[in-house]
């Protein structure tokens, strides 16, 4: 089972709610890293931060479109920040890009589809040594730059 780290700007304060019960439910270990900074850049930088040192096994951020926390979080080095809105994508971006972090627009899409969203990306894993393997290493070699 993950351990999640979860943040969000304010407008995305519900949402992560719904979120983080969702998760507790279903038994996952959360980390609320907070909803009050209109700043979404910094809570960001913390679960990337905290998720690319190996404190949590994924990152959840929300929030308005999910674009912007999405820009910052892949700022941080070890952080792959992937905005997700559909279910192919949120299932690709694990298995093909090997994402750590995944990114929501509380405007853009409902709880409900969100929350479904949330499971399919814990479920997924990267094909290690499949087809994408050379993608995302290249991806990860120039991190190291």
């Amino acid at each position: 089972m993950h351990t999640i780290a979860i943040g969000c700007d304010p407008n995305a304060a519900q949402a992560k709610a719904a979120i983080i019960q969702m998760l507790q439910q279903k038994g996952y270990t959360v980390k609320d890293f907070g909803s009050d900074d209109i700043i979404y850049a910094n809570v960001a930088f913390e679960v990337a931060k905290a998720v690319a040192a190996g404190r949590y096994d994924r990152g959840i951020l929300i929030c308005g479109t999910g674009i912007g926390v999405s820009l910052a979080a892949n700022k941080v080095k070890g952080a792959y920040a992937a905005l997700i809105s559909d279910v192919y994508s949120a299932e690709r971006a694990r298995k093909s890009n090997n994402a750590n972090i995944a990114c929501f627009g509380a405007f853009t899409i409902g709880i409900k589809l969100m929350e479904k969203l949330v499971k399919v990306f814990l479920q997924s894993e990267f094909e290690e040594g499949g087809p994408s393997q050379p993608k995302v290493d290249r991806i990860c070699q120039y991190a190291e730059l």
